[in-house]
């Protein structure tokens, strides 16, 4: 028989709050987190907002923020949410064996100093051109060893380990918007098969530069809508234009049940079902019938050994895209037949933007908070019906209902797909 897997732990650094708490009252508030950028000068860019993180400060969360002090944002927002989820499981407060204990995260790159770049660029010009001579030269005398380091998509498991003393296993995905998702729905099979008791799981990510909104603007995916920031995420409404780009991080304490028993931990939920799949049609696009949103929604349901009516609800990938909201909202009528008109959809992209990697962990957080207080969360910028996207949405603002087992859906470029089912735990 395979071990069952419960949350015991949950931490949340978002554009509408650095604590679960806080996000949680902004979702049931619906309140937008979404405005004009800062991080970098966006005034001549197509796209000029987006939902960042406000107010962090990594002292707020661990005793040596300087330890932290060449790290880009995807290490900080991962540390923060990582010590919240931590401290709220009590995991470390007695006997843990730390070869048990690992990491596995669906963490995004970190970035650039892009000041120092575009500086070293304006620097190393030669006859109109940049000369890679002279750009190396400044860069081995400017850059900082720790920084380039600090970029690749491992280091925020690294990190986390090290702060932890997580010796087991420690693995990173970075499979675009399903990225976090899928981390905890491996990290729940590395606890069911054996390899681990406890798991830190979830993700962390920020393309609030250039370069990130510069590619979502070629790609036409983001919304336009400058003259009204909190209005331009508008999930399965008709004039929906495209995503807003957001950050930060999402983590769970996932652990085997008699472990987290043995030790009187407080349970979120259990983590019942993992589905995982790939459209394997177009990198950019989704498959137009939902083929690989369909299988992997099946799988999930099939390893839960659910039926669509024991689902009270489902928190979709629902990110504001004509075709995305399109598409999902076919693959919910394929796999729950009537019973999808019955089941409330939301998604809270509408408030917090898009956390790209990072979005699925803080999607599952609010779940497992739907099934612990029985609130759904609204889609908010619902104004005008598509009808192609038909379902209950769960417009505008919270509604109290009681839930036993939510659905979580990601699916990312690249055609990745994941779904997620938690229930309530009931012994």
């Amino acid at each position: 028989m395979r071990r069952r897997v419960v949350v015991t732990g949950i931490g949340a650094v978002t554009p509408i709050g650095n604590s679960v708490d806080a996000m949680w009252a902004s979702l049931q508030e619906a309140k937008s987190g979404i405005g004009s950028i800062t991080h970098f000068d966006a005034s001549h860019f197509p796209t000029k907002f987006a939902a960042e993180v406000k107010g962090f400060d990594l002292g707020n969360y661990v005793d040596d923020p300087k330890r932290f002090e060449f790290s880009g944002l995807n290490i900080r927002f991962a540390v923060g949410a990582a010590k919240q989820a931590i401290d709220d499981s009590g995991l470390l407060d007695g006997k843990l064996d730390p070869a048990r204990f690992g990491v596995y995260l669906g963490a995004g790159e970190g970035q650039q100093d892009f000041s120092l770049l575009m500086g070293l660029c304006a620097e190393s010009q030669r006859d109109g051109q940049v000369d890679l001579e002279l750009f190396t030269r400044g860069g081995l005398q400017r850059l900082h060893a720790q920084t380039e380091l600090e970029q690749e998509p491992n280091m925020p498991a690294g990190h986390l380990a090290g702060l932890f003393d997580a010796q087991g296993p420690n693995l990173n995905c970075l499979t675009a918007c399903a990225a976090s998702s899928q981390a905890i729905g491996e990290a729940t099979e590395l606890i069911r098969r054996g390899d681990a008791d406890a798991m830190l799981s979830g993700g962390a990510h920020s393309m609030i530069h250039p370069f990130g909104v510069t590619g979502f603007n070629l790609l036409t995916a983001l919304s336009t809508h400058n003259s009204d920031p909190q209005g331009a995420s508008r999930p399965f409404d008709r004039d929906r234009d495209g995503f807003v780009l957001g950050e930060g991080a999402g983590m769970v304490v996932l652990e085997e049940l008699e472990h987290a028993l043995q030790r009187g931990a407080r349970i979120y939920g259990e983590v019942v079902g993992y589905g995982s799949t790939a459209d394997a049609y177009r990198i950019t696009d989704i498959h137009p019938e939902g083929r690989g949103a369909v299988a992997c929604i099946r799988m999930a349901m099939r390893d839960a050994s659910l039926n669509p009516e024991d689902i009270q609800y489902i928190n979709a990938h629902g990110t504001s895209t004509e075709v995305n909201d399109k598409v999902e909202t076919s693959a919910i009528r394929q796999t729950f037949g009537d019973v999808a008109y019955k089941t409330p959809v939301s998604s809270i992209k509408s408030m917090m933007g898009h956390l790209i990697a990072a979005a699925g962990s803080v999607e599952a957080i609010t779940c497992l908070l739907a099934i612990r207080d029985g609130v759904l969360p609204p889609t908010i910028n619902y104004c005008t019906p598509d009808p192609d996207c038909d379902l209950d949405y769960v417009p505008n603002e919270a509604r109290q209902a009681p839930v036993r087992r939510a659905l979580s859906n990601s699916f990312g470029f690249g055609g990745q797909n994941v779904s997620l089912i938690f229930s309530e735990f009931r012994g």
